[in-house]
C-alpha cells in the first residue's frame, strides 16, 4: 500500500501549473493564455510595435499632440467604413461599392447645400436616407435576388462612380456650411477653468477607462458565469492595465492640443453601439450564424435573407456617414473622392481578425485593423518613404496579418 500511496504523490504537480504553484507555472499559463487568445491580442501587439518603431524612427513626432489628432482626423472616414465592413464580411459577403457610394453621397451633399442652399442638418439626414437607400437595393438583390454579393456590389461600384460624375458634371464643388465643417474638423470647446490641458477631454478619458474596465470584468463575469473559457487572471488584469495606460495616453495627448475631435466622439458611439449589438443582441449573432454556419443557422430559424438585407443596409448608411466626413473634412465633393476606400476597409477588417469564410470578426478589431494602416500611412509619410513603397509595405502587412491568422488557428486547432 506505501508503494502505491508514494507513486501517487507526484500528481499534486500539475496543480502549480495551473496557477497555484510556482512563479514558471504561473508565467506558462499567461503564455497558453496568450496563446489562445492571439487573434484578440495579436493585432493589438502589432499596433503597439509599429507605433514604437515609427515613433523611434521620426524622433518622437508620431506621438506628439498635434500628429495624434491629424491622425484620429485623417482616418474617420476609414475607421466608419471598417466598422461596416466587418459586419458585412463577418455575415459571409464583401462589398466593393462603399468607395463609390462614399463620394456619390458626397456629391449629393454639396448639390443639396452647396447649389440648393437646403440646411445643413436637413441634409445630412437627407444623405443618410440616401445611403440607406443605396444599401438596401444592395441587399435585396443579393439577399431576395441570390446574386453574389461581389457582383452586386461591383455593379454599384460602377453605377455610383458614374452618378457622381453626372451629379458634379466632373467638376469639384464646394464650400459646405461651416457647421457640417466642424462634425468632420471641429473639436469640443473649452470649459472649465485654465489648465494645461483640455478639462472635458480629461473628463471623457476617465470615465472611458472607467467605462472599459467595469465591461471587462462584466463580460469575464458572464463568460464564467456560462462556464466558457476566460484568459487567467493575470494575464486579465495585465490586459486591463495595458487598456486603461492606452486610454490615459490618448486622453493627455488630445488634451495637450485641442481636445477631443467630435469626430472622434462619433466615432466612439459606433463602436460601443455597434459592439453591443455584435456581442447581445439576437441580430448581432445572427450575423455571426448565417456567416460560419449558413445551413445550421437556417435549420436554426434564423431569418437569414433579413438579415443579409439589414447587414447591407447598414453599410450603406455608414458610407453615407463616411461620405459626409470626407467632404466636409477637404470642404469640397470630388468626381474622384472614395477611390480605394472599400479596400482599405477590406483590409483594415481583415487586418483586425475578420476571416474569409465569415463568422468571425469583431467591431474593435476592425477599428484596431485601421488604426494599423493608418499609423503606417502616417509613419511612413512623416519619414519620407514614397507612396510606391507604401503600397508595397501595406500590402505585405495585409498578407502578414492574414498569414499569422491562418497559422495560428492551425496551431491552435492541433
Amino acid at each position: 500500500m506505501s508503494t502505491d500511496v508514494t507513486a501517487k504523490t507526484p500528481a499534486p504537480a500539475p496543480a502549480g501549473k495551473n496557477g497555484a504553484g510556482t512563479g514558471d507555472g504561473l508565467l506558462q499559463l499567461m503564455l497558453d493564455g496568450m496563446r489562445r487568445n492571439m487573434r484578440q491580442y495579436g493585432m493589438l501587439i502589432a499596433l503597439g510595435l509599429i507605433v514604437a518603431l515609427f515613433a523611434v524612427w521620426t524622433g518622437g513626432d508620431l506621438l506628439l499632440p498635434r500628429n495624434v489628432s491629424n491622425l484620429v482626423l485623417q482616418n474617420s472616414y476609414i475607421l466608419i467604413l471598417a466598422i461596416g465592413m466587418m459586419l458585412v464580411i463577418i455575415a459571409g459577403h464583401i462589398d466593393l461599392s462603399v468607395g463609390s457610394l462614399t463620394a456619390f453621397v458626397g456629391s449629393m451633399a454639396a448639390v443639396f447645400m452647396v447649389r440648393n442652399d437646403m440646411p445643413w442638418p436637413v441634409a445630412v439626414i437627407l444623405c443618410l436616407a440616401v445611403g440607406a437607400l443605396a444599401g438596401a437595393v444592395q441587399g435585396f438583390f443579393i439577399a431576395y435576388g441570390g446574386i453574389p454579393s461581389f457582383i452586386v456590389t461591383l455593379a454599384g461600384m460602377l453605377i455610383f462612380r458614374g452618378l457622381t460624375e453626372i451629379f458634379l458634371e466632373g467638376q469639384t464643388l464646394g464650400p459646405f456650411p461651416e457647421g457640417l465643417q466642424k462634425v468632420a474638423n471641429g473639436f469640443l470647446p473649452e470649459v472649465g477653468p485654465e489648465t494645461n490641458y483640455h478639462n472635458l477631454t480629461l473628463l471623457l478619458g476617465f470615465a472611458l477607462i472607467a467605462f472599459v474596465v467595469l465591461q471587462e470584468v462584466r463580460d469575464r463575469k458572464r463568460q464564467q458565469e456560462f462556464s466558457l473559457e476566460v484568459p487567467p487572471a493575470k494575464l486579465f488584469v495585465l490586459k486591463l492595465v495595458a487598456l486603461s495606460a492606452a486610454v490615459l495616453t490618448l486622453t493627455l495627448l488630445l488634451a495637450s492640443y485641442k481636445g477631443t475631435p467630435i469626430v472622434l466622439l462619433i466615432l466612439g458611439a459606433l463602436l460601443v453601439g455597434f459592439g453591443y449589438v455584435m456581442r447581445n443582441a439576437i441580430i448581432g449573432r445572427h450575423i455571426y450564424a448565417i456567416g460560419g454556419n449558413l445551413p445550421a443557422a437556417k435549420l436554426s430559424g434564423v431569418k437569414d435573407k433579413k438579415v443579409t438585407f439589414l447587414v447591407f443596409l447598414n453599410m450603406g448608411m455608414l458610407a453615407a456617414l463616411a461620405g459626409l466626413v470626407f467632404a466636409a473634412r477637404f470642404n469640397a465633393a470630388s468626381p474622384k473622392a472614395g477611390l480605394n476606400f472599400e479596400l482599405e476597409a477590406i483590409a483594415a477588417s481583415f487586418i483586425g481578425g475578420a476571416s474569409m469564410s465569415g463568422g468571425v470578426g469583431t467591431v474593435l478589431g476592425a477599428i484596431i485593423g485601421g488604426l494599423v494602416l493608418g499609423v503606417l500611412n502616417n509613419g511612413m509619410n512623416l519619414v519620407g518613404i514614397g507612396t510606391d513603397w507604401q503600397q508595397v509595405i501595406k500590402g505585405l502587412v495585409l498578407l502578414a496579418a492574414v498569414g499569422f491568422d491562418v497559422w495560428n488557428k492551425r496551431k491552435v486547432g492541433s
